[in-house]
């Protein structure tokens, strides 16, 4: 049996390393692939300071490895430490809210007459 002990790809990390990075110059929480910009969802503050969330996008290219979710998850368990509160206008958003709890999470959901 070889020794792999010594094995210098074992400990490395790969390109496929998923990371969240809140964006505040752009507005946005963007989720990475290695060095690549996989995705985003974008936030802007309302006129009573609650965080809104219109849009989330995933670059084609990524679709179908769960980008959209994480970075989601992470933007709301982020905001949810940070304090604020948020409105859901992002379809994905929303459903991510509705299926998920987060904890300490203050959500104004939308009239109709403002979604």
């Amino acid at each position: 049996m070889p020794d792999t002990t010594n094995d210098s790809t074992a400990a490395q990390p790969t390109a496929e390393e998923i990371t969240v990075r809140r964006n505040d110059d752009d507005g946005r929480y963007e989720v990475w692939v290695g060095d690549v910009l996989a995705g985003f969802t974008e936030f802007s503050a309302d006129a009573r300071g609650r965080l809104r969330f219109p849009h989330t996008v995933v670059d084609p290219a990524f679709r179908g490895r769960g980008l959209a979710q994480k970075v989601v998850s992470e933007a709301m368990a982020d905001e949810a430490r940070r304090g604020d509160t948020i409105v859901p206008l992002c379809p994905v958003v929303s459903k991510y809210l509705r299926e998920n709890e987060v904890p300490g999470l203050q959500v104004a959901w939308p009239s109709r007459a403002t979604a």
